[in-house]
C-alpha cells in the first residue's frame, strides 16, 4: 500500500476519518468533485445528503477502479456540503458508512469538509473530491 494512515499524537482524535496521511507511490490521481449523479446522469437522493454522499463515494470508488485504484489508495478527501450545519454531522456519517459498507471498505483517509453555498446544479447537496497516489 502507497498510503500510510496516521493520527498524530498531540492531535484530537476525529472518529470518521484519520488525521494525516503519508504517501510513497509513484503516480498521483486527482479526481474532480463527484456528485450524486449515477451512470446515467440521473441524480441519486434527491432531498436526501445521506444518500448523495453515499453515490459521490460510489462514484469516487468507480473513477478510481478505472485508474487501477482503490479507496485504500486515497490520501485525502474533499467534502463540499450545501448549507452545512454541525447538524447535519449524523447524516453525513450515515452517507459515508452506508457507503463504506457497499464498497466493503475500512479506509478512512484525511477528510476535509466544507459548506459551500450551492453546487452545480440546484439539486446537489454535497460533492467529493479526491486524490489518491499508487505504485502501479
Amino acid at each position: 500500500m502507497s498510503i500510510t494512515l496516521i493520527n498524530p499524537d498531540g492531535l484530537p482524535q476525529a472518529g470518521s476519518h484519520h488525521q494525516m496521511s503519508v504517501a510513497t507511490g509513484s503516480r498521483l490521481i486527482f479526481l474532480a468533485g463527484q456528485v450524486a449523479w449515477n451512470a446515467d446522469g440521473d441524480l441519486v437522493g434527491r432531498g436526501d445528503l445521506a444518500r448523495q454522499v453515499e453515490q459521490c463515494y460510489l462514484n469516487v470508488a468507480a473513477a478510481l477502479a478505472e485508474a487501477g485504484a482503490t479507496f485504500d489508495d486515497v490520501a485525502k478527501l474533499t467534502v463540499y456540503l450545501v448549507d452545512w450545519t454541525p447538524e447535519k454531522m449524523p447524516l453525513l456519517a450515515e452517507g459515508i458508512a452506508s457507503a463504506t459498507a457497499k464498497l466493503g471498505i475500512t479506509t478512512t483517509p484525511p477528510l476535509t469538509g466544507l459548506g459551500v453555498a450551492a453546487l452545480a446544479d440546484v439539486s446537489l447537496l454535497a460533492e467529493v473530491e479526491a486524490i489518491a497516489v499508487v505504485d502501479r
